[in-house]
């Protein structure tokens, strides 16, 4: 026999986007149930994203889940572009009218939000497994899933798919309802995490002729660092000691080794959904998008996009005003599209891509130090970097 449950806001996924929107419908007295089908310690342990725009800190703050990310987090005032052997700093403060980013992985955001939902006697429940959208056409759609070896069964007045790219809310909208718009990059990302100091203090971004690099951290003693590569190589193929050597060839030996806790490489791509909505199933963060990491925008659309679900869902079940949800997509998108050109704009200006020319090598050079001449060129990338307003 099927246990029944009932919720107002059944969310799919335990990752930032639906633990995040847990947090923001329980400020506002609306009830969730969040269903994660990996365990609690894999998504806590889970390494992705780094760098938080300043609106998104300031929300995290608001909401009450930033106080480890206000004493633990690295506020970075700059970020540095490397090419041709000479670092350049920009000045993201000076630029922006005293705007910066914060270094706080997104494990320990999710860690946050998390003790924060179950804090409060939230509902999140991990390691559940055949998660099911049904009648989500409908005005009480239905999360079908097994807990424990006892088939479940939760019915809501809304879902909420957070439940990134490979999840499955999106491939539950009926075929030739949605529009998809993607681009694969011909590289990939060689990342690593070691234990060892960064070798500078903000993020460099480095354009070598031998292609990208990217100085990165999680803290004061953990180094993440990037190279490209080919997106179908072999990790067997890079030796601890490669790895090394052509990171400093790139960095111009801005790199401090130590032992490395982890390895692998990432395919780059952009990806858009339209719209972000179905009947009553709305879509957030990875389920309804990817950019390429160049920009740090993933997990920081993803807390845009709850945050702006969040107060739609709030006038719908608390006023009965429909308007916020029936524009969610549409809202959403004009601030999503935005992060994708800044995102194929930056990954576009520091890689090395495998058709190009001399001319397209020349190119991209001269855009780079036109760049870091022009005030009002940096300003348009810093301006980007820290974030974009948010559209309510």
């Amino acid at each position: 026999m099927t246990a029944a449950l009932r919720t107002q806001v059944g969310i799919v996924g335990a990752g930032p986007s639906g633990l995040l929107l847990s947090h923001l419908l329980h400020l506002e007295g609306i009830e969730s149930v969040v269903l994660e089908d990996r365990t609690r310690s894999y998504v806590e342990e889970r390494i992705r994203a780094g760098v938080i725009e300043h609106g998104a800190a300031a929300l995290l703050e608001d909401a009450g889940v930033g106080a480890r990310l206000r004493r633990e987090g690295l506020r970075h005032t700059g970020v540095n572009l490397h090419f041709h052997g000479v670092n350049h700093r920009i000045d993201l403060v000076d630029l922006t009218d005293g705007k910066a980013v914060t270094v706080y992985g997104q494990h320990e955001v999710v860690k946050d939000l998390i003790a924060a939902r179950l804090a409060a006697g939230g509902d999140v429940r991990f390691d559940v497994k055949g998660v099911a959208i049904h009648d989500f056409k409908g005005t009480a759609p239905e999360l079908h899933f097994v807990e424990q070896g006892q088939p479940k069964k939760l019915v809501c007045d809304f879902v909420a798919g957070c439940d990134g790219f490979h999840g499955i809310s999106r491939p539950t909208v009926p075929a030739g309802e949605l529009r998809f718009f993607d681009r694969q990059y011909p590289f990939g990302w060689l990342g690593i995490l070691a234990k060892a100091p960064p070798a500078c203090d903000e993020l460099i971004y480095a354009r070598h002729a031998d292609g990208f690099a990217l100085l990165s951290m999680r803290s004061p003693e953990i180094s993440r660092l990037y190279l490209q590569c080919e997106p179908d190589d072999d990790i067997a193929n890079w030796s601890d000691a490669r790895i090394w050597a052509e990171l400093k060839r790139r960095l111009g030996g801005l790199a401090t080794e130590g032992p490395m806790l982890q390895k692998g490489i990432t395919a780059m791509r952009s990806f858009v959904t339209e719209p972000m909505q179905s009947g009553r199933l709305f879509l957030a963060g990875d389920a309804a998008h990817i950019v390429p990491p160049t920009g740090a925008k993933g997990m920081n659309l993803a807390i845009g996009d709850v945050r702006l679900l969040a107060r739609a869902l709030e006038a719908q079940i608390k006023r009965g005003d429909g308007t916020k949800l029936d524009t969610y997509s549409t809202t959403a998108l004009r601030r999503i599209w935005k992060a994708q050109r800044f995102s194929w704009w930056m990954t576009s200006l520091l890689h090395k891509f495998g058709d190009e020319t001399p001319f397209d090598e020349r190119r991209q050079f001269a855009d780079l130090e036109y760049l870091v001449s022009s005030r009002a060129a940096l300003a348009s990338l810093a301006e980007n970097y820290v974030g974009l307003p948010y559209d309510d």
